[in-house]
């Protein structure tokens, strides 16, 4: 009774959606349902590059089933990306209690010492109810696109990961197997060991993990592990074979590092693969491309210098720090740009744009342009790595050259 759709669409091929609206209580959808849908989630999982968590900003819960998918998800938490959606609904303080309530509900479900990165944003196609933080969502979802079109060019390094992954479980499924073997009697009471081996296979994994130093996440599912046991006969288990497992770690050791170079320099030689269709085709252009008309983008598109506007105010500071032949000395600059309390590398920073002839010196329209430059900063936007054309000062700008 399972029914699955095949779509011919790059994003679908990499990414596993799981979606809270709509769970409902675990019984009801088992019922509901006819299949276990944890284990199928649990497939998708290991064959999938990314998986996704969504949650609505304005009702925030983890239901029954919910946590269970999640925990479905044991051994892919490198995967997971988390996603609050429609975070426009509420206002920024009570935002701030969300994400809060978010973290500490998944930190019960998902048991890693990684911190999940989380994408705060309104994924959908309604206005914004609330636009304070319309800056911030628009640079989560530019950060959770590139996240995903850069899938492509992680998929060997995956597919690496998993065989590592495979060939550890394989190693201590060897050691399990082999244990169960040799505590098996030869004749009488087969049946009463069984039934005692797997009781205390909890302890069995721990006593495992000390004598071959093995890590307790190598290890397989203990309640999973016990149900499959019970349908084994012990007496065909084989013994352990040290040179397997020699070889296995001669693998681990040595041949993984000698696979991921060579992946390195496929990677290196090849052009770079993106995900491409959908959200990712035409959102960067026009107007409404992403930081278009903000920080070192202003006045891209304006005839006039955009710090010209703010210049009168800028000239008051230039001339009270005593220019010179219309120039002030580094120092003096010093002594103002010092005021803004950036640290001393972007501050240097702004000084290599500002400084248009690379005279040590600055001109008032070259100060003009590092208040501007720190005022871009100061507001939360990037410095850009070269001076884009708009901001160069009009005094300083190369006259076109015209054909004879």
């Amino acid at each position: 009774r399972f029914m699955c759709s095949q779509l011919p669409n790059e994003v679908l091929k990499s990414i596993s959606i799981i979606d809270s609206p709509g769970i409902l209580s675990g019984e009801k959808q088992r019922i509901s349902r006819g299949y276990d849908f944890c284990q199928v989630l649990q497939w998708f999982a290991e064959r999938v590059d990314r998986i996704i968590l969504l949650f609505d900003a304005h009702k925030l819960d983890i239901s029954d089933e919910f946590s269970e998918a999640i925990k479905s998800f044991r051994g892919q938490d490198d995967k997971i990306r988390v996603v609050l959606n429609k975070a426009d609904q509420v206002d920024t303080q009570q935002l701030m209690r969300v994400y809060g309530a978010l973290m500490w509900s998944l930190g019960k479900v998902i048991d890693t010492p990684e911190v999940l990165r989380v994408y705060i944003g309104s994924f959908w196609a309604h206005p914004l109810r609330n636009t304070d933080n319309r800056r911030l969502f628009e640079a989560e979802a530019q950060d959770l696109f590139k996240d995903i079109q850069s899938l492509p060019q992680k998929a060997a390094v995956r597919k690496l990961n998993d065989l590592i992954k495979r060939a550890r479980l394989a190693k201590v499924h060897a050691y399990i197997i082999s244990y169960l073997k040799k505590e098996m009697p030869s004749v009488f009471g087969k049946e009463n060991k069984k039934k005692e081996l797997i009781n205390k296979l909890p302890e069995i994994y721990i006593q495992l993990q000390r004598e071959h130093h093995i890590s307790a996440g190598d290890f397989p599912e203990v309640k999973k592990m016990q149900e499959q046991l019970e349908n084994c006969d012990f007496t065909k288990f084989h013994s352990l074979k040290p040179k397997l497992i020699e070889a296995v770690d001669n693998m681990l050791a040595n041949k993984i590092a000698s696979l991921m170079n060579l992946i390195r320099q496929e990677e290196s030689n090849m052009p770079t693969e993106m995900v491409h269709g959908g959200a990712f085709d035409g959102t960067m252009a026009g107007p409404f491309g992403h930081g278009y008309g903000e920080g070192a983008k202003e006045g891209a598109d304006e005839e006039e210098w955009v710090v010209a506007k703010d210049k009168p105010a800028y000239d008051e500071i230039f001339y009270t720090l005593s220019p010179i032949n219309g120039k002030i000395s580094g120092i003096s600059a010093k002594k103002e740009m010092v005021t803004s309390k950036l640290p001393n590398s972007v501050l240097g920073k702004i000084w290599k744009l500002a400084d248009c002839d690379g005279d040590g010196m600055l001109d008032d329209e070259e100060f003009a342009l590092a208040k501007h430059l720190i005022k871009i900063k100061l507001d939360g936007y990037e410095l850009p790595g070269t001076l884009p054309s708009h901001l160069v000062p009009p005094s300083h700008r190369k006259p076109f050259q015209t054909a004879e």
